[in-house]
């Protein structure tokens, strides 16, 4: 009986257990405007693959990107998780426009899946999707910054961590 209590304990301890979340800007851009990724925003991407993918600690099961418009635009935050996403054979969730924290902050609160989270997103607009979790003093990203990972526990309303990418070349 003692041992069918404790087993229930540690069942729904672990069932109830809320991911981390990370935040992460996408890769650079072309020096001169344009759409997409430039050499160094696809070597980001790569190195992306590396440091979150399934050998890492970082134990991603879900990953959201902003909407990309049908224009080709916003598409940055999507191309820099893609080669992660393919490897970890998860779909990126892009159906939160890059305006709509609250919506970032739904498909958080209702994600039940195991692993945790990463959120690659526009470097101006993250800010807003901190506060929307609770956090009434996050910090503005950077904008000479690519490489900042923040770490976001439970209850979400504070950043735990924020470490570089350290991306050979890059950082």
């Amino acid at each position: 009986m003692h041992t069918t209590l404790l087993s229930l304990f540690a069942f729904t301890a672990l069932s109830t257990a809320r991911p981390n979340v990370y935040f992460i800007r996408h890769g650079e851009k072309p020096q001169h405007g344009g759409i997409g990724l430039s050499d160094d925003g696809l070597e980001r991407a790569e190195c992306i693959r590396d440091i979150f993918g399934s050998h890492s600690g970082y134990d991603i099961g879900y990953i959201m990107a902003q909407k990309p418009k049908k224009s080709g635009k916003r598409n940055r935050p999507y191309e820099t998780v893609r080669p992660l996403a393919e490897d970890l054979d998860i779909k990126v969730d892009i159906s939160c426009n890059r305006d709509d924290p609250k919506c970032v902050k739904k498909r958080i609160k209702k994600y039940k899946g195991e692993g945790n989270i990463l959120i690659c997103w526009e470097h101006h607009r993250m800010t807003d999707l901190v506060e929307a979790l609770g956090n009434e003093d996050a910090p503005e990203y950077p904008d000479d910054r690519f490489d900042l990972i923040w770490t976001i526990s439970y209850p979400y309303n504070d950043i735990t961590e924020i470490v570089s990418e350290k991306c050979p070349g890059l950082d």
